[in-house]
């Protein structure tokens, strides 16, 4: 037994079953008092999540990053080689996010890490569609490295269903039932699949991508992993049922009370995010006797809201405003979440085996966070970040991500008419337009080319393919956003879920400018006026993020809003509620082809030659005739 003892364990950066069970027959030693622990930590009080009861005077042992022992204090009979006393703070687990792409906060794992857990964040599920439609290939390892250079982050891979989206769209990676099923036999931290967003293509057996998706699903359920769901628009009983029926087993996309109410009812676990708060808190806090199977979630939010803002704290906290009991809502951002996702063996919790991620609150009305355990050592605290930030020397597959082999030309974004025409008609939609139908104008000719109208506020949108080196162009008219200001152009890297380029413009010169940008500097947000490039933002990994810290970053993308304000654009005040005067940096958003979308404009594909698709039928239709 005692050459036993003096083995090294293994390191439980990167998990495996070996390394875990290894970790776990000394953590059982430790427990019993048999091994030394290396730290106690003695709180106040301790939340116990699993009863959501408060215990006072409480001590955690812990061995390396994981917790050996909890109980009251003084009574852990081992010996223990360090101790720290915290008798006025409480002590809550570590928070989690059920369901976040990193991606678009813009910034990198490790800086990531640097930002959410000053916040409490000591976990996140990946969601991740977003860095694999770069580069489907390097997914799993682009999300290791962090954590394998000492990132205290931890991160649960969620491969993606939408790689691609949908049938109508080629990117950088390509998932079906072989690559799902090998992130699951060879990661035992990957959850399961990436919300399933493709819904006409789980119903109906006609669909391209049908047998791409039930695959991956089936891959998913062999290895017990966990489907996730996206279930935005379905709010019909049936539909509900339906999405249930399929093994989605969760959904995000919820907006009004009763729609929670129908899809607990239907067994899904509901992940409701901020925006949703104000509308269907009031009604759940006063009707539902059970918040098991409820969580919050982040979802997208950039580096500067959560500076803003806050992290999964700030979910916490404004459920807390809005009447929920605090340990409901430290429930839904720590067990609740890991519990769904079949990690509550490892996060979730301060208990014996988990990792040593531990929140002090010396408010807990408030939430208010004193300081921050995470792998058993001090993380953060009074606000400020004190763990690990180490520096990753980012490979050429992460970095060189734009592939366009070719200058653009105002060319590439000119829209021919038919010979002789003095006017065509032109379809027209608008950012998240979700109708049935798109809309229908009439517009000038001059030299051949269609043009815009910026009186009526019509402009020209554009996706350039950034992966397949010929920068296949799809352009149209869209209403109410970009720029009026004459010869000026935005174009950026960052276009959910593919992440082609998008560009939006009053002029096919600047438009072109902007994304040859784009090309040069490895991708990021471009503006162009009068010829000139005037305000730019560096994400030059994967084109999405950057290896800088969230401040520096902030500090860029303010400036880049200062320069874009003094420019005029376009606005439609009845379009949807993201839609805001100003330069419009949800564009990034109005390139999902997810349900409830249906006409889109994709990159030109054989499907879709000019781009332009209903991607829940299939249907196409020329952008002039």
């Amino acid at each position: 037994m005692k050459a036993f003892i003096q083995q090294a364990l293994p390191d439980d950066l990167i998990l495996t079953a070996a390394s875990d069970v290894a970790i776990r027959q000394h953590l059982t030693l430790v427990a019993l008092g048999k091994r030394p622990a290396d730290l106690a930590i003695r709180v106040g009080r301790l939340l116990a999540v699993h009863s959501r009861t408060w215990l006072d005077d409480q001590e955690i042992v812990i061995s390396g990053r994981r917790i050996a022992w909890v109980g009251p204090a003084g009574t852990y009979r081992g010996e223990v080689r360090g101790r720290v006393e915290y008798p006025h703070l409480s002590a809550v687990p570590g928070f989690g996010e059920v369901h976040k792409h990193i991606e678009s906060t813009y910034l990198t794992p490790e800086y990531e890490a640097a930002l959410v857990i000053r916040h409490g964040n000591t976990w996140t599920c990946e969601a991740s569609h977003e860095f694999a439609n770069v580069n489907g290939a390097k997914n799993a390892e682009f999300w290791r490295k962090a954590r394998e250079a000492g990132s205290p982050l931890k991160i649960f891979l969620q491969p993606g269903s939408a790689v691609p989206p949908t049938a109508y769209e080629s990117s950088g990676g390509h998932y079906g039932y072989e690559e799902q099923s090998r992130f699951l036999r060879e990661d035992i931290t990957a959850t399961g699949l990436d919300e399933v967003m493709d819904w006409p293509a789980v119903w109906d057996p006609a669909n391209p991508s049908y047998q791409r998706i039930w695959g991956m699903i089936e891959a998913t359920i062999e290895q017990r992993g966990v489907v996730e769901g996206h279930g935005s628009g379905l709010r019909e009983r049936h539909e509900i049922a339906g999405f249930a029926a399929a093994g989605l087993s969760s959904d995000h996309e919820v907006w009004e009370a009763q729609e929670v109410l129908d899809k607990l009812a239907c067994g899904l676990f509901v992940e409701m995010r901020y925006f949703c708060f104000t509308k269907v808190l009031p009604t759940l806090i006063e009707q539902l006797k059970d918040w098991s199977n409820v969580a919050f979630t982040t979802d997208d939010r950039s580096a500067s809201d959560t500076l803003r803002l806050g992290a999964t704290d700030h979910n916490a906290r404004a459920a807390m405003a809005l009447g929920l009991a605090p340990e409901i809502a430290i429930q839904c951002v720590t067990l609740h979440p890991a519990r769904h996702m079949r990690i509550d063996a490892w996060v979730g919790s301060i208990a014996p085996g988990r990792f040593a991620d531990i929140v002090l609150l010396d408010d807990v009305s408030t939430l208010h966070i004193a300081a921050v355990y995470a792998d058993g050592k001090l993380a953060a605290e009074a606000g400020k970040y004190v763990g690990p930030l180490p520096k990753i020397a980012w490979p050429g597959w992460a970095t060189d991500t734009i592939r366009i082999d070719r200058s653009m030309t105002a060319d590439d974004f000119r829209i021919a008419a038919a010979p002789g025409r003095e006017t065509m008609q032109a379809v027209v939609i608008r950012p998240f337009h979700w109708n049935a139908d798109f809309m229908t104008y009439e517009l000038p000719v001059a030299d051949g080319a269609v043009l815009r109208d910026t009186s009526r506020g019509i402009t020209k949108f554009a996706i350039v393919d950034r992966y397949h080196g010929d920068a296949k162009t799809a352009s149209m008219f869209w209403l109410g956003c970009g720029p009026k200001t004459e010869r000026v152009a935005v174009a950026c890297s960052v276009a959910h879920d593919s992440h082609n380029i998008w560009a939006v413009g009053s002029c096919d010169e600047a438009m072109a400018m902007a994304v040859n940008h784009l090309r040069e500097t490895g991708g990021g947000y471009a503006l162009v006026r009068d010829g000139v490039v005037v305000a730019n933002v560096s994400f030059e990994i994967g084109g999405l993020m950057t290896a800088r810290p969230a401040e520096v970053l902030d500090a860029e993308m303010q400036a880049f809003y200062e320069v874009a304000n003094e420019i005029e654009w376009m606005y439609e005040p009845s379009a949807e509620s993201l839609w805001q005067p100003g330069f419009p940096e949800f564009l990034k958003f109005a390139t999902l082809t997810c349900s409830p979308w249906r006409w889109v404009l994709v990159a030109p594909c054989e499907l879709a030659p000019q781009g332009f698709v209903n991607v829940q039928t299939g249907e196409t239709h020329p952008v002039v005739w």
